[in-house]
């Protein structure tokens, strides 16, 4: 509440807005708890309503079914693949492969840890959810190279919003890659995905006059 009358700040969020955000979260939530009791297969849309506290019509009318359903969350991994990154370069300011390393873990451990994920991994085949990240996957594509191309523009590297969809789009790619095919212990995909990204970020930086931390131009 605004002290002493005064308004508040930032943009006001549309009630109508707030409240489908709202549902959504609680779905999708209720979602995740049923998906750590058990696997995606066994998951009913009418389990999900219960969970959430809404009528299966209320789940049809937002969701409008249980593909539907599946790609918002996992829209949910799109979204964490971005805040990991995010994090990653506002603590690692200059140091892009830093940055990209650390991004790239926290999102690989976090993934690991995702019912949804690990229900795709184990037990049955689950076409539905592989087909989400493969013959699918547009829609997160498209949502979280949006999300990281603002990042690269409005963080340090200071990205051309060219420049940003370009290293965006290829670091999406690459790591939702790895959903399916979780990175192997004989491999360290982070730090892998980080040099070949890092001379691209580096260029960039080097272009508006940054200086790059001694050490890290590749030779």
């Amino acid at each position: 509440m605004s002290v002493a009358g005064t308004p508040r700040t930032g943009p006001r969020i549309p009630y109508q807005e707030a409240a489908r955000e709202l549902l959504r979260n609680s779905v999708l939530d209720g979602m995740r708890e049923l998906l750590t009791e058990r696997d995606w297969s066994k998951v009913t849309l009418g389990d999900v309503a219960a969970r959430a506290g809404v009528s299966r019509q209320t789940l049809y009318n937002e969701f409008g079914s249980r593909a539907g359903l599946s790609q918002a969350y996992a829209l949910r991994l799109a979204d964490d693949l971005v805040d990991h990154v995010r994090e990653a370069l506002d603590a690692n300011v200059g140091d892009a492969r830093a940055a990209i390393r650390v991004g790239m873990s926290g999102f690989f451990l976090s993934a690991a840890g995702d019912p949804l994920v690990r229900s795709l991994l184990s037990g049955e085949m689950k076409p539905d959810l592989l087909r989400l990240i493969t013959l699918d996957a547009a829609p997160l594509l498209e949502h979280a190279t949006a999300r990281l191309t603002r990042v690269f523009v409005h963080s340090w590297v200071a990205a051309t919003e060219a420049e940003a969809d370009v290293l965006a789009h290829a670091l999406v790619r690459i790591a939702l890659s790895y959903i399916p095919n979780p990175p192997v212990p004989e491999r360290d995909a982070p730090a892998e995905m980080s040099a070949l990204l890092t001379p691209y970020v580096e260029a960039i930086v080097q272009v508006r006059g940054m200086r790059v931390p001694s050490g890290e131009v590749d030779h």
